[in-house]
């Protein structure tokens, strides 16, 4: 059964919702997925942060006019599967990585905001490190001169118990 005129507005401000806080937008075909393989997929990209949507192609053009991932447009052709993510990407790792082992999922192509992907930048997108892993080690980089500090200040009393323990050893010897 069809969506109704209010259930098609509804669906097209719910994703227009969720691409406003997208960064990176994968889309692909799904044919021959199994339910199994999907179910699998899904798990995966809730673990990563990334919403997968199955959605009319028509009703995707309309969520993305005049917004910057409406270049992608005219991609939405057959049967896709939409991943959104606030982290640009998360979602091609997602699906590039599931792609690998599940031949049934065909990348079709994939967007940042002003700037659509063929599948070759897609896989590309998808072996950078992701915010997270970016964020850590900016961190530990940042960290490392403090703890470098640290452990040069904490060597000054080491080396004097060192040498206070030398001496003791020493006197203890020449007692002996």
């Amino acid at each position: 059964m069809g969506l109704n005129r209010q259930e098609k507005a509804d669906m097209i401000k719910e994703i227009s919702e969720i691409i406003a806080g997208t960064e990176g937008l994968v889309i692909a075909e799904y044919r021959g997925l199994t339910v199994d393989a999907a179910t699998k997929l899904r798990k995966e990209a809730r673990e990563n942060g990334v919403q997968l949507r199955v959605l009319k192609n028509t009703l995707a053009r309309r969520a993305v006019k005049d917004t910057p991932f409406e270049g992608l447009s005219d991609q939405f052709v057959g049967p896709l599967l939409y991943g959104f993510s606030a982290d640009p990407v998360a979602p091609a790792k997602v699906m590039a990585n599931f792609a690998k082992t599940n031949p049934q999922l065909v990348i079709k192509a994939g967007a940042m905001p002003n700037n659509v992907l063929d599948v070759a930048g897609v896989e590309k997108l998808a072996t950078m490190p992701s915010r997270d892993e970016l964020l850590a080690k900016l961190m530990a980089t940042m960290n490392e001169p403090v703890a470098k500090f640290v452990r040069t200040l904490n060597e000054v009393p080491a080396r004097f118990v060192r040498t206070l323990a030398a001496v003791r050893d020493a006197k203890e010897q020449a007692a002996a």
